[in-house]
Order: structure tokens, then sequence, then C-alpha cells
């Protein structure tokens, strides 16, 4: 016995050190990428900042290549290496002449590619010819390439890049002064596919160089991870619950016992829990498909209709886990299912699986439906990764101990603490149920949940949770228990540690840590040192000239400012300030975190109070507008009637970008001066964001 454990601990060693070979080498290109080599960037000018219909132009491609690496040009043949690409959109607006040639490429023979290649170093440079046949031509191109390292031998993976030409006039009759060496500057994005054009001016590039700006790349939602994180340990926390806990003993002793062979019974234990991975994956896919695009996230996650019945559906999961009933599925099913676990190979296996997702069903179908309803309005992965995880937790125990079954001796016995963890999780579902119902309430301003009413319910919920965790409350399926654990009275601590925390915010206190999940603080009615018990951020909005939509949208922080984009570029016309503009939602969390961790920071509160007219755009607000200021959108063809729609499809058509918060600095043309800026707490960056925007302005 002791050699097998030998032998075994010998193998585990070497499972983790190839795992973790193969991690470093499947990370190592992407930290080279990011810490040593930067994306390139192209310059796109014409040799003819004015033009005539008919005129033929020059259309310069250049890029900048770091020392030691080198580009695949565009005349060789593809005989391994990715040459240069150059796709340009068709347009009635102009004609190609002719081929995108190179300027200064070297051919040569290399051993590797047993043929001739055509490199570029230090600079590459590329240029068409066009026609113009219409005023205003629009030229689009798509520049698709590779960069190897003449250090390492690497290549980076290609890239994929969109540009847009800006800036030619085209007029009636050429200027005789005109000259051909001064060249139109462009500022483009590379963000993905999406185009920015900035200012284009008259520049000479024997002088200066254009300056390139490049928005940033939006941050992957880091909710999207935490969500995961959360639906793993759903799976681990689902185990010990009593439909599912019992059932850790019966299912090891049938693969010891049905195993003739250790290596068998591993392979049956590793079967079995990657088809509980595969049904909770399959059940996320299903969902997966209700991911409709934004317009179906947004009115899924504001609309009060599902917000009041997502707050049902919890209250009704908190019930089951509190003994008020079970959700169970039918039993005919379950016993049908169950009589194919006796099929041999993995067939059997996976029924066996099956059936353990069905008799469990009553215990994580409440937090199977908890984390579905969070993922049915994200992306296509979302609910898909989340239900994998939540089957990976699910599954793992039962895997572990089916191949370590030893380990069976240590696990406590069966009793009354499992259905103390199915309470506990009942106060859980009942606390985030009264999130779904803030949301609805504060979309619509029905004024009937706020700020200190959900709090009153979040402490009451916390010391209740401790209460029953001391012993004090007890429910009908709950044993008798003459005393208390240590683990058991650390949680009872916990619970009333959290409610006496949140009982500052009844008076006033921000509560950053809870920040988004609370209701805004100008939902509040009292706040200590308040003379008139109305929040500060109210007093401060009513001292000033009301503008559009301030008596039911406020700025935090004491700010003032608006809620209009038409009147905010008049308003910075008329004050020679720019414009902040932000992109925020009422059911948006990472707005409310932003405004808890980065507004209220003194460097950046002053600036927004003294250098900046703010508008707050809010993409969730469903009050509908006047008849006469609806508009009909080129995006969809659809009618935008509510300010809502109305925000929502100027973020979509003129930033690009259709997630909450976004920040951007403009002036009042609507010239873009620094951003965007998306949901990162860094205080620093958030400032320079906006001292660039405040200088670009001044400038």
């Amino acid at each position: 016995m002791l050699s097998v454990f030998k032998y075994n601990n010998m193998n585990f060693s070497k499972i983790n050190f190839s795992i973790l070979t193969i991690l470093l080498l499947s990370f190592f290109p992407a930290v080279l990428k990011a810490q040593l080599k930067k994306e390139p960037i192209w310059k796109i000018t014409s040799n003819k900042p004015e033009v005539k219909v008919g005129d033929v132009i020059e259309v310069s491609l250049t890029s900048v290549i770091e020392k030691d690496w080198y580009m695949y040009s565009n005349d060789m043949e593809p005989i391994g290496p990715i040459p240069a690409e150059f796709t340009w959109k068709k347009d009635a607006s102009y004609a190609l002449v002719g081929k995108t040639k190179p300027i200064g490429s070297h051919k040569h023979y290399e051993e590797v590619w047993k043929g001739t290649v055509s490199t570029m170093k230090g600079t590459a440079k590329f240029i068409q010819k066009i026609k113009i046949l219409k005023a205003n031509p629009k030229v689009v191109i798509d520049i698709y390439f590779q960069e190897c390292s003449e250090v390492t031998g690497m290549c980076m993976p290609p890239y994929d890049q969109k540009y847009e030409l800006k800036g030619l006039k085209v007029l009636a009759a050429l200027d005789a002064k005109t000259t051909e060496k001064n060249n139109v500057a462009i500022s483009v994005d590379t963000n993905k596919s999406n185009i920015k054009v900035a200012t284009s001016n008259v520049i000479d590039t024997s002088k200066s160089k254009a300056k390139i700006q490049q928005a940033p790349v939006p941050k992957e939602e880091e909710g999207f991870l935490s969500f995961l994180i959360i639906a793993f340990l759903g799976g681990l926390i689902a185990v010990i619950t009593p439909c599912v806990f019992p059932m850790l003993p019966m299912t090891v002793s049938f693969f010891t016992k049905k195993s003739t062979t250790r290596a068998q019974g591993i392979t049956r234990a590793f079967t079995f829990g990657l088809s509980i991975v595969g049904i909770y994956a399959s059940l996320g896919l299903v969902f997966a498909f209700f991911g409709l695009g934004p317009d179906f996230g947004n009115w899924l996650s504001t609309h009060w209709v599902p917000n009041i019945l997502f707050f049902i559906i919890f209250l009704v999961f908190a019930a089951s886990f509190l003994g008020m009933f079970e959700i169970t599925l039918p039993h005919a099913f379950v016993n049908k299912i169950d009589s194919k676990s006796s099929m041999g190979n993995f067939m059997g296996i996976f029924f066996m699986a099956f059936t353990l997702a069905l008799v469990s069903f009553s215990c994580t179908g409440p937090v199977v439906g908890s984390l579905l309803i969070e993922a049915v309005g994200g992306k296509f992965l979302k609910p898909l990764l989340g239900m994998a995880s939540f089957g990976f937790g699910l599954a793992l125990p039962f895997t572990l101990f089916a191949v370590f079954p030893s380990w069976l001796q240590n696990l406590p016995k069966s009793g009354g603490w499992l259905n103390s963890v199915k309470v506990v999780l009942g106060f859980v579902e009942i606390a985030f149920a009264f999130k779904f119902l803030s949301t609805a309430d504060v979309v619509y301003h029905w004024g009937i949940l706020d700020r200190e009413i959900y709090l009153t319910i979040w402490i009451v919920i916390a010391f209740l949770l401790g209460m029953y965790l001391l012993g004090k409350l007890k429910f009908s399926h709950d044993s008798d228990m003459p005393f208390i654990g240590v683990p058991r009275f650390g949680l009872a601590i916990i619970s009333f540690c959290f409610g006496l925390y949140m009982v500052p915010g009844l008076f006033g206190a921000p509560l950053k840590a809870l920040s988004g999940l609370l209701p805004p603080m100008s939902t509040q009615d009292f706040i200590l040192g308040n003379e008139n018990n109305h929040s500060t951020i109210q007093q401060s909005n009513n001292s000033e000239p009301k503008t559009k939509h301030s008596d039911f949208l406020h700025l935090p922080h004491g700010l003032t400012g608006y809620f209009d984009y038409k009147e905010a570029l008049a308003a910075s016309k008329a004050t020679g300030k720019p414009i902040f503009v932000d992109f925020t939602g009422h059911a948006c969390v990472n707005c409310r975190k932003m405004e808890e961790y980065v507004w209220a920071k003194p460097e950046v509160l002053k600036r927004l109070q003294n250098d900046f007219i703010i508008v707050s755009l809010y993409a969730d607000e469903r009050k509908e507008l006047p008849e006469n200021e609806w508009y009909t959108s080129a995006r969809d063809g659809k009618v935008k009637k509510t300010i809502a729609q109305q925000n929502s499809d100027l973020q979509i058509t003129k930033y690009h970008f259709s997630a909450q918060p976004q920040y951007i600095v403009i002036d009042g043309d609507e010239k873009q001066l620094s951003g965007p800026r998306f949901y990162d707490t860094d205080e620093a960056a958030f400032v320079k964001f906006l001292d660039d925007g405040k200088n670009a302005f001044g400038k």
C-alpha cells in the first residue's frame, strides 16, 4: 500500500510539473507581447490635400518597425510567413489604380521556408494610387500583417487593423499655390474594428510628425471572472446540502466495488465528473442563446417586468431553502433516468451523473436558477462557462473521493448541520431578492425602496442570520442543538459585524464596500448633520438653475451638471469649458463603484467641480420624451422615444460602445479630447485622463 502511495505521489508531481510547464509555455507569448512588443501603428497620408474629381492621388501607408524586428512585405508568395495584406473597402467615391506597392522591401532566400521572402526593416512603407470619383471620398483600409523578431525568431500573431483617410478637400479648381509637399495627417483608433477619425490638419511631414491617438481597449468585465468563481463556489456549496452530501459515500462505494483495478476506478471517477460538468454546461448552453445583444441585455437588467419576476423567483428559492416546501422534479422522470444508470461502460456512468443532478435538484435548483438569472443577460460565454464552473465545483469532490477513497474517513457525518447550510443560503437569497426590486424602483422612480429602507431590510436579515447561527432561531427541519461549534460561532460573528457595518448607512455614511449593491445616495431622505433632512446631492442641485431632467436625475457628491447631451454642448460653448461625458445607468454596479472610489477622491472631485461641464447620460432611464424629440435611428431603424433609448443609441453610434460606465472628454463641437475610459479605479490614471482633456481643450 505504501509503495502504491509513493508511486502515485511521483505521478502526481510529474502531472503538476507538466501542467505548470504547459501553462508557462501558453502564457509566454502573451507576456512577451505585453512587455516587449507594442502593437504597431500605421500613419495614412495623401500627397495632395486638395483635389478635383477625376484626379489620381497617392496614398502612403507607413509604419515604424521596432529595432530587431521585421515585417513580411506583400510582394512575395505565401510560402509560410504571412505577407502584409491591404484590403480597400469598395466605395463609389473612389477607385483603385493598380496594386498596393511596397517601397524599400528586401527579397532574399530563407532556408527555413525553402524559398524567397520579402521583408522590411526600420520602416514599412506602401503606396496605393486611387482615383477620386466623387466629393467627400470615403477611403477605408483594412491592414493584415505580421512582424517577427530577428533575435528570438518568434513571430507575433497577425495584426488586423482598420484605418480611414480623412481630410481631402475636393474643389472645383485647384489653387495654384497648393503644393504637393503638404500631406494630410489623420488620427486613428485601432481598437478592434472601430474607426475613429480625429481632426485632419494640413501639415508638412518633413518638419513634424502626425500625432496618432489610440483609444484604450476597454478592460474585460471584472465581473465575468468573479461570476465564474462564484459559480464554482456555488457548486462546492451544493455538495454540502442534504440532497447531495449523503450521496458522496454511496457514489464512491460504487466506483471502488464495481472496478476490478484501481486504474479502472480512476477512469470511471473522471468520466463521472466530466459527465456532471457536461450536463450543467449543456444547461448553460441552452440559456446562452438568450443573449440577444446589448438592447436585450439592457432591457433584462433594467425593465421592471424581469426584475420583479426575478425578485419573486428569489423569494421562492429562499422559502424552499428555509423549509417551507421542496422544489422537485417528477418522480417518474427521475426513476426512468435512474434505471439507465445500470447500463455498462460510459453510458451507465453518464446516466448515473444525470441521476445525481436530478435527485439533488431540490437543493441545487435554487443555486442554479440564481446563477442563470445573473448570466442570461450576458454574452454567449457567460451562461455556458458559468454552468460549467458550477458543474466543476459539484463534480470535484465526487471525483477526488473516488480517486482517494481513504479521504472519506475524514468526512463529517450527515446531520442537522446540512439543513443549516440550506437555511443560511435562504437568508442570502432573501437579501439578494431585494436587489432586483431596488433596480426596478430606482429606474422607474417609484420611491418604495429608498436607501435607508433597503439598508434596514439587509440589517435585519444580517442580525436574524446571526441569531440563527447562535441557535436562537429554529425552523421546521432543524435538529436540536445542545451547543454550537467554533466555525458556526465565527460565522455568527461575521453576520453581526456585517449588520453593524451597515447601521451608519442609515444616517448617510457612504458604505463604499457596498456601493455597487445599494440604491444611490440621492434616494436617501435623511443624512445626519443636514438640517433639512435631504441629501446634499439634492440640496446642491436645487440651489442651481433647473436643467433638463434635473427634477428626477442627480449627480453624486454635490456635483452639478446636465443630463441632456445637447444642453451640455451649448453650456460648453457658453462657459468655455470642456465636457466630461459620463455614460451611466441606475442599475450599473460599476458606475456606483467609480463614483464612490474615484469621483469622490479630492483631486478628481476638484477637477470635476471647477474645470468641466458634466453630463451624465443614463442608458436605462425609461422616461418617455415629448413626441417632438423622438427620432428614428439610422443604426437599427427604430424610433427612439425614451431617454435611455436616445442615450444608448448615441453611445453606440458615436462612441462605439454599449456598456457602462464610459467616460469621454469632448468640446462643444463634439471633438474628442481625451479618452475613452471605462471601469478602472486607478485614481492617478483618471486624473491624467481629465488633465489631458483639459489641456487639449486649452490648446
